[in-house]
Formats: structure tokens, sequence, C-alpha cells
């Protein structure tokens, strides 16, 4: 499907799912109240989606000055890429990790954790770099940070509803179904996953594949990509749910094929090692 079209279709998910709340909450009323949230909630996701998942994360810019080598690896791969120079974030956290977000290449952050500058070498870096950049070049960044957005948005709805159910707020004595509200509070948020995850998983093998060739050594980003699942496998680490598929892992560990965020690792290693044999790197 195409980029804008994806876009469009996780805003219009969004938007169906307020205008569906504010019916069930406030009859038209609530539908015209859902009509101009959603309309805000909309140029929100897309102008500041970044900047929420950020601060959702705790990330704080780098500067040259603090991680000269991250800087020196970003300032060649995007000069290979031909793209801008995004912002560099760290995140204080032990696990190895790493994530790209914005809305477009002139609007682009790269967020890494603590861990991965401790526990990787510098290929391995560059190779992580370069598939987060590939996100970016790919222009698959946007689509990634709204769907996140729009997952937690969605997520939050359904609690918020399930409060007004439990404490009287959802009026009864409209010819409203309540079976209908009990299906947005349990269903929507497990469709919005689903959707978001497998998004997710169609990104990650063609950042893997422009990675690899962005860097120039697919071997690096499979040993990076090792490094890090063995980390999260032994030692998971609780994030938004919303925003698990953003990173090059899921923080969180492996879970069922339909609910992964990601491509199992062991399939993307075996690509990038036969790209490798391709190149004649092995």
């Amino acid at each position: 499907m195409n980029y804008f079209l994806k876009t469009a279709l996780l805003l219009g998910v969004l938007t169906g799912i307020f205008l569906a709340v504010g019916y069930m909450l406030g009859g038209q009323a609530g539908l015209l109240l859902a009509l101009m949230f959603s309309a805000f909630a909309n140029f929100m996701s897309y102008y500041y989606s970044d900047s929420i998942v950020l601060s959702m994360h705790g990330a704080r810019e780098l500067s040259p000055q603090e991680t000269p080598m991250l800087f020196n690896i970003v300032k060649k791969l995007t000069e290979r890429a031909n793209i801008p120079m995004p912002r560099l974030y760290m995140i204080d956290m032990d696990q190895p990790n790493a994530f790209a977000t914005g809305r477009d290449q002139y609007h682009s952050a790269v967020v890494v954790t603590s861990g991965l500058l401790r526990l990787l070498n510098e290929d391995e870096i560059m190779g992580v770099i370069a598939h987060e950049l590939s996100h970016i070049k790919n222009r698959d960044i946007l689509i990634a940070t709204v769907a996140a957005t729009i997952a937690g948005a969605i997520s939050a709805i359904a609690n918020i509803f399930q409060f007004s159910l439990l404490f009287g707020g959802y009026d009864r004595e409209r010819n409203s179904n309540p079976i209908a509200a009990l299906l947005i509070i349990v269903i929507t948020p497990i469709v919005a996953a689903i959707v978001q995850f497998a998004i997710s998983r169609s990104r990650e093998f063609a950042a893997d594949a422009t990675g690899a060739h962005l860097c120039g050594c697919p071997l690096s980003l499979a040993k990076a990509l090792k490094k890090i699942h063995d980390y999260v496998e032994a030692i998971p680490t609780e994030v938004n749910h919303a925003t698990a598929a953003l990173f090059i892992e899921n923080p969180m560990g492996s879970i069922g094929q339909l609910f992964s965020t990601h491509p199992p690792t062991e399939e993307r290693i075996k690509r990038l090692v036969d790209m490798a044999k391709q190149m004649g790197q092995i």
C-alpha cells in the first residue's frame, strides 16, 4: 500500500474511533464534539507525534561534544544517504536499543539508549544507525510514529470509556447498545494493535536491507541484532506498548506472531547473512 494511503488510513481509524465513542457517549452532540476533537488530534499527531514519543521516553538531546563517535557515524551515513542530519537523542536505559521518529527527512530524530552505546562496538552501532536512517530515507518514520500515537490514543479512549461505564457516566437511557460499548472497550485497542504491528513488521525488513547497503556491512547489523535480541530476551524492559513497534527490537521481548511488532530476529539475521554472501563478504 502507498505510504500516503497508509498514513491516511491510520488517521482515518483514529477519526472513526473518536466519532464512535463520541456518539455512544453523547449522541449527536457527542459526535460533533468528537469530530472537532479528532481534527485537532490528527493535526497534533502529524506535527507533534515525534515530540510526544520523545517525551514519553524521557529522551534528552545529545551534543557532538558528549558523543563525538555517534555524531561522526551519523554524519558519515547521512552524507552517503543524501539526507539531512537528524537530531540525536538518548534514553537512559540499560538495554541496547534504538528508534527513529519524525514526520519527514527534515523533521526527524534518531534515539539510542545508553545501553546501546555501552554494549555495542563502533561497527555494530553503525549498523544500527544505518537501519534507523533507512527508516527516515524510506519515509516510513511518520507512519510508524503516527501509528504509535494512534494506538496510545485508542487505548486511552477505551480506558476512559470503561471508567465512564463503571461510574455511571454512560447514559443507559438512550438507545445506545452497552454490548457495542463493551466491544469498543475490548476489541478496538486489540485491532489497532494488530494493524500497527503488521505495518511495523513489513517496514523492518526493508530498513534492514537498506541499512545494510548504507553501512556497507550487513554482518555489522546482523551482529548488532543478535546482541540486542539476546539482551532483550534475557532482560525485557517495560515500555509504553504503543511505542514498542518503533524500536529496532521490541524492548519487551518476543510475543505471539500475530501481536509481534517485529519479524523473527533469526529471519532478519539470515537475510543479512545472505546479503553478505552476495556481496562477497563471507
